[in-house]
């Protein structure tokens, strides 16, 4: 008879070391927040204060063959960014468009 108890125990025993475990190998450690400056991967080609103009410049880009994206950090800011590699074409283009407005 004790040893029909001992299997629900072990796997017990097992959860709670797993548990255990787990915790300290991913728990207890400051997270760092990414900065507001941090664009990842992307780089950020032009900063703009209306969306409507961010929305036409990703267009634009997009007509280009240029993958772009667009954040909005705050009220009245939008933020056009593009892979590094396509940066200084997209900046060009967002100069162009920028004077035409």
């Amino acid at each position: 008879m004790p040893y029909d108890a001992a299997g629900p125990l072990v796997a017990v025993v097992v959860l709670a070391l797993l548990a255990l475990f787990t915790r300290w190998a991913f728990g207890g450690r400051p997270t760092a927040a990414p900065s507001r400056d941090d664009d990842g991967l992307l780089t950020r080609v032009a900063t703009l204060g209306r969306r409507e103009s961010a929305l036409q410049l990703r267009a634009l880009l997009s007509d280009a063959g240029i993958r772009s994206t667009v954040r909005f950090p705050g009220a009245h800011r939008a933020e056009v960014l593009v892979f590094p590699e396509d940066a200084d074409r997209a900046r060009a283009l967002a100069v162009s468009f920028s004077n035409e407005e």
